[in-house]
């Protein structure tokens, strides 16, 4: 069982940039590949990023390369989300997810079995 609590977001310009955090706590959190999705009013739920348990492979949905990095800290169990050049269509709820490795379905919600409480991120134009 893992617990997520994450922090960051906030309301932003177009162009700039923020950082949210994903903290994991319970057992072996190391071991937890984590994904970051995000769900925009009156859209369903999609695939942002992920990052293996190693840290060693990450994956992107295609309008966020090159903008969006994700990265962690294994000894503070930790997964952060950097966004930059953010743009209005970024505006979203994000929620970090937790999936126990080896996993096939880092790029499907449905390949998750722990969530965060989501964070509110606003672009303005």
């Amino acid at each position: 069982q893992v617990q997520l609590i994450q922090s960051g977001g906030g309301l932003v310009q177009a162009g700039g940039s923020l950082r949210l955090s994903c903290a994991a706590s319970g057992r072996n959190p190391s071991r937890y590949a984590m994904g970051w999705f995000r769900q925009a009013p009156g859209k369903e739920r999609e695939f942002v990023a992920a990052i293996t348990s190693s840290g060693g492979s990450t994956y992107f949905e295609d309008s966020v390369k090159g903008r969006f990095t994700i990265s962690r800290e294994n000894a503070k169990n930790t997964v952060y989300l950097q966004m930059n050049k953010l743009k209005p269509d970024d505006t979203a709820v994000y929620y970090c997810a937790a999936v126990y490795e080896p996993s096939p379905g880092l790029l499907d919600e449905l390949g998750y079995d722990y969530w965060g409480q989501g964070t509110q991120v606003t672009v303005s134009s």
